[in-house]
């Protein structure tokens, strides 16, 4: 599981591995306090791009696309990244900025959620559960019935 969470909260047993992403140590927060069990600031994004940005809500998709742009650029950062990810339960990414959904550990966890192929899900889909045939039994006839009603046909519901 990966979170996120500010470096200015306390840290919590919850948290598991701690990760700073911002480029620059935050002020007034000692390392002992911290608590960081990495701190990956090469992934953190460029100092023109952070400027530019200025946690401006109307330019998040945009920071989002340069960002990512910019990751593209650091794959030994990220692999190191989801290494962790794959080692520890909980990865909590640990940044300094005020705006919670608009910063760059939102943008690494969106980029490190895992994602499912189609072809996974159809097969999960399609694996055969015990006892579902008799549960859908009373409703094979009908769903029958409205799989073969012609489509241009409307169907009213009187109240």
């Amino acid at each position: 599981m990966i979170r996120t969470k500010r470096i200015y909260e306390p840290a919590t047993h919850e948290d598991g591995c701690r990760v700073l992403v911002d480029r620059i140590w935050p002020r007034g927060v000692s390392k002992q306090r911290a608590q960081i069990s990495d701190w990956l600031k090469a992934l953190a994004p460029s100092t023109e791009l952070r400027r530019w940005f200025g946690h401006d809500p109307e330019k998040w998709t945009e920071f989002i696309r340069r960002c990512r742009r910019e990751l593209r650029h650091k794959p030994s950062e990220l692999s190191r990244l989801r290494a962790l990810v794959q080692t520890h339960r909980v990865v909590t990414l640990v940044y300094a900025a005020r705006d919670e959904h608009h910063n760059n550990a939102v943008v690494l966890r969106q980029l490190l959620r895992p994602t499912r192929s189609y072809a996974s899900l159809r097969a999960e889909l399609n694996t055969p559960r015990p006892g579902l045939r008799e549960k859908l039994a009373p409703f094979s006839l009908k769903s029958s019935i409205i799989a073969r009603r012609p489509r241009h046909l409307s169907v009213e519901v009187i109240r």
